[in-house]
């Protein structure tokens, strides 16, 4: 069993936050490449996803962002904030693309709306149709966390930066219903620019599948410059899963996911997704290519769905207890936060939710840091509860 790799700021929780994932991005299959009538990405699919997450228990559900394909972010937190009950939403959001101050508006309409169970991922990326040096992408993104912040937990926004200048906004409508400095900001990105983003201004840093050895590299990384400012993070990870009572029926539904896949449709998807070019993805290939014939790159950790998705290209594969004891081995490195997904997504959502959740110890950062007021009336899984 490996051990903790580096200070985090949950330590000594015994606690893990568990996700699941709503494909809003045309990213739902039987059988990964041929797209279905009933999965596409549909308001009545992916609402009838987050509500089944919801009644069996997860803490998050993430909801990405693209513009190539799917449905739009922000719109669909705030239609599904009066029918979920305790799951927090990680809502996608991508800095640039809303002016920062309304933005924070937006951002804390959606938190009252919700009660405190709003989380944002954090995205730093080129704009439709444009492409931008990274370089300039990341100042942009640091500006407008920072404008974030100002408008969360400050009576003024007073801003003069590079791409944004703001003179002494009121920030009365924009703060948030969550408090102590608003939603927790989770962020995943592997450039240096990425790392100093996240090290300086968010919360929970989000890693894509990889050998045991490649994510404790990388918590290392991320942790050196979180405490260059004086911070310690908490780290997830978002990975796919397929679990079933045997290893055997795991691994027998893994290789019928791909079936039916042709190498050039997968490579299409691939490619359509306005990330493909970024150094995440292409560390995601490089994975694959360090599998062997069936596509396991370690016990237990396979990486087939890569070959027809952009970004997080693996899944954990197994019966009850192997999934149960890679996900403890994550825990004991540090990893306190799992962002999961399998296909087709509310079947996979049943299988981990009845078969896994009850069995783990969970709970949700955003109650761990104290960021939901006492007095709300919504009862979000504590520290420590089971289900």
């Amino acid at each position: 069993m490996p051990e903790q790799v580096v200070p985090i700021r949950a330590d000594g929780l015994d606690a893990v936050e568990v996700a699941w994932f709503a494909p809003l991005c045309s990213d739902d299959y039987r059988h990964l490449g041929v797209p279905e009538g009933d999965l596409r990405s549909s308001f009545a699919n992916t609402r009838d996803i987050v509500l089944r997450a919801d009644e069996l228990g997860f803490g998050n559900i993430l909801c990405p962002s693209s513009y190539q394909v799917g449905q739009d972010t922000l719109t669909f937190a705030a239609a599904m904030a009066p029918m979920t009950t305790r799951i927090n939403l990680l809502t996608a959001v991508r800095c640039g693309e809303l002016h920062p101050a309304m933005l924070a508006r937006t951002v804390a309409t959606l938190d009252h709306m919700l009660q405190g169970r709003l989380t944002i991922n954090i995205i730093s990326s080129d704009f439709p149709g444009q492409a931008e040096d990274s370089a300039l992408r990341y100042r942009r993104s640091h500006e407008v966390v920072q404008i974030l912040k100002q408008a969360w937990t400050q009576d003024e926004i007073r801003y003069q930066g590079e791409v944004y200048q703001l003179g002494k906004l009121s920030t009365d409508p924009v703060r948030p219903y969550q408090t102590n400095g608003g939603p927790l900001l989770y962020f995943g990105g592997y450039s240096p620019d990425a790392l100093e983003l996240c090290g300086a201004h968010c919360d929970t840093y989000l890693m894509w599948p990889a050998p045991e050895a490649t994510l404790a590299e990388q918590m290392r990384a991320v942790h050196a410059r979180a405490a260059a400012h004086g911070r310690l993070l908490d780290y997830g990870l978002r990975v796919h899963v397929i679990v079933r009572d045997t290893e055997a029926e795991a691994r027998d539904y893994a290789q019928e996911l791909v079936s039916q896949l042709d190498d050039e449709v997968g490579r299409r998807i691939r490619e359509r997704a306005l990330d493909a070019g970024s150094l995440g993805v292409s560390l995601q290939a490089r994975v694959r290519e360090l599998a062997d014939a069936e596509g396991y790159v370690e016990p237990g950790l396979w990486t087939g769905i890569g070959r027809a998705r952009s970004g997080c290209g693996a899944a954990l594969v197994g019966s009850v207890d192997q999934v149960m004891t890679k996900l403890a081995r994550y825990q004991r490195m540090g990893i306190r936060a799992f962002v999961l997904s399998g296909y087709p997504h509310k079947a996979e959502c049943d299988h981990f939710g009845t078969k896994v959740l009850p069995k783990l110890k969970t709970c949700q950062l955003n109650q761990v840091y104290g960021r939901v007021p006492a007095t709300t009336p919504a009862t979000p899984l504590g520290v420590g509860e089971r289900r």
